[in-house]
């Protein structure tokens, strides 16, 4: 009876071995079938012949290819980067796309999640082909494949040249965005390179097992045998080209604090006050740009001075517009469509007095940001009730509110009645609105002279002049792009006690690096999100820095040497 019992476990258990094994060759089918799938579109299994360790994984065809999918995902994460880094410039981006197309629509987002998903298929096709390359699989790229991979480097390369020839500042961000992100990228570089070291040394210890095992099996032949075979060779050059890249990017990574520079490590006693705002247009993303309720908004959020750009009607009437027509932040076209392209200092106000500033800004397919908080009901209906503002009524508000007035000041066209004194005209409407001539920050560079004799208590503001420059026409206040400044003589502008106002900083990490830096005051259109920050992000003190980065290089190396033995 006991024998009877101990054979039927023995069955039962043999049963059990043969389901799990035949449970395991499935999963491997499937596995296998997966990858290649996925990666060849053969969707059937069969055997694959294993390639020979040492040997080509691929024809030279497919090699070709291979370096063309490294390509595409190389250029995929720098267009992603350069476009997430650069968020800063996206209504700009699509402000163009708009004067091209007449047509508004969030362009940017559009090609962020283009550059996502692109990025993401070339990773997915690199991480099949290294799983392929794992099991042993020749590789064979499905034409489908190569023709996207090819569509995608010609599209990365027109784009690159459209952006080093149209908007090469973009390129300027990115090398802002390293300026203050580089300490957290060296860290995270040095995190990555202890996960990739995993299967790496895994690799490279398979590798050194398979040498060992053959050496020992020819350990028997002639000497003349094992000269002609060179699977040694082989094995050992693929052993060092896998490994020798990793150690020195590892001990590049290590060294790379050592050229970090980033306006961010300070002591916490050389930190400047936090800069104050200037309201873009107003509120823009409260309200439509440019009208008053725009600037109503920017009051009640804390601004310390109004931006505006100013245009003359033909009749006289300085008002507050931006674009060179009146398309996009107007009815135009439902009432005037003839005239939609005219440019706006060719109608006389009684014309743009009853032109809709604010109903495209409800609706959604019109709305200026992406991000824009939803309104109430109260603010749409207040919103579509917007006109045109007179610069007079901007005065009139600044005045009330003791708010620093900046504005562009654009020259109207050839034909215009005031096409030659407009600047006296300006200053005239300015004087007779009676605000304390303090409180003008006057940008326009026409005409200083008369605006300094007519005016003398204005606050002149230059651009990005050198210093003598500024000092020769005692300037002592500039207003320039962000983009623009760190890279041409911030230090020299904070030595001569120039007074800096930077334009245009919506997002946080651009206001952290100038708050660092000790500008004075930011244009934005986003004053609710930056009066936020109590600090600025990414501020660490130099000791800090130097204790993260030797901790991180030590455990870092401790971990790599122990998964390096475990593995070996």
């Amino acid at each position: 009876m006991p024998r009877n019992v101990s054979s039927i476990e023995t069955r039962r258990k043999e049963r059990e071995h043969r389901h799990s094994q035949t449970a395991r060759i499935s999963n491997y089918k499937c596995y296998i079938t997966f990858l290649t799938g996925c990666y060849s579109c053969h969707w059937k299994f069969r055997r694959w012949e294993k390639t020979k360790l040492g040997s080509c994984c691929c024809t030279r065809r497919e090699q070709f290819f291979c370096m063309f999918l490294s390509t595409a995902f190389v250029l995929s994460v720098i267009m992603l980067f350069t476009w997430i880094e650069t968020s800063n410039e996206y209504f700009g981006f699509d402000w163009v796309i708009f004067l091209i197309t007449g047509y508004w629509f969030f362009w940017s987002i559009l090609m962020l999640s283009l550059f996502g998903i692109l990025t993401a298929y070339t990773s997915l096709l690199l991480i099949l082909g290294i799983l392929l390359l794992r099991e042993r699989i020749e590789l064979y790229l499905h034409t489908c494949h190569k023709i996207l991979i090819v569509l995608m480097i010609l599209l990365y390369i027109l784009l690159m040249m459209v952006l080093f020839k149209f908007w090469n500042e973009r390129w300027l961000v990115v090398g802002l965005s390293l300026k203050i992100f580089a300490p957290y990228v060296h860290l995270t570089c040095i995190t990555l390179m202890v996960i990739i070291s995993w299967p790496l040394t895994f690799y490279v210890a398979h590798l050194e097992g398979e040498v060992r095992i053959r050496r020992s099996r020819t350990a028997y032949y002639k000497k003349e045998t094992l000269k002609k075979c060179n699977i040694f060779t082989r094995l050992r050059a693929l052993q060092l080209a896998i490994g020798l890249p990793f150690l020195l990017i590892l001990i590049c990574l290590y060294a790379m604090p050592l050229g970090i520079y980033s306006p961010c490590i300070q002591e916490k006693e050389e930190l400047g006050p936090k800069p104050v705002f200037f309201a873009h247009r107003g509120s823009p993303m409260a309200a439509p740009e440019n009208t008053m309720m725009a600037f109503e908004k920017a009051v009640e959020e804390g601004a310390y001075g109004l931006e505006t750009d100013v245009q003359l009607s033909l009749d006289q009437v300085p008002y507050l517009m931006h674009d060179y027509d009146l398309r996009r932040t107007t009815n135009i076209r439902e009432v005037m469509p003839e005239a939609a392209y005219n440019h706006p200092s060719s109608f006389t106000w009684a014309n743009l007095s009853t032109l809709n500033a604010g109903e495209w800004f409800v609706r959604p397919e019109t709305r200026p940001f992406f991000n824009m908080k939803p309104l109430s009901e109260a603010d749409k209906k207040r919103a579509r009730n917007q006109s045109i503002p007179r610069l007079a009524d901007l005065l009139k508000l600044a005045k009330k509110e003791k708010k620093f007035v900046i504005f562009d000041l654009f020259g109207p066209p050839q034909k215009h009645p005031l096409r030659h004194t407009y600047v006296h005209h300006i200053v005239s409407v300015i004087l007779a609105s009676k605000i304390e001539q303090r409180l003008i920050f006057w940008l326009p560079g026409h005409d200083r002279d008369y605006v300094r004799y007519a005016a003398p208590g204005f606050q002149h503001v230059g651009r990005l002049f050198s210093i003598e420059h500024l000092t020769k026409e005692n300037i002592s206040i500039i207003n320039v792009d962000y983009k623009r400044l760190f890279y041409n003589g911030l230090r020299d502008y904070k030595a001569a006690n120039i007074y800096i106002n930077l334009y245009l900083v919506n997002e946080p990490w651009i206001f952290s690096l100038a708050w660092c830096s000790r500008i004075n005051s930011v244009t934005t259109d986003n004053i609710p999100l930056l009066s936020q920050l109590n600090h600025p992000h990414f501020f660490m003190t130099p000791r800090f820095y130097m204790c993260i980065w030797l901790f991180m290089d030590i455990v870092s190396a401790i971990f790599i040497t122990a998964i390096f033995c475990f593995h070996w």
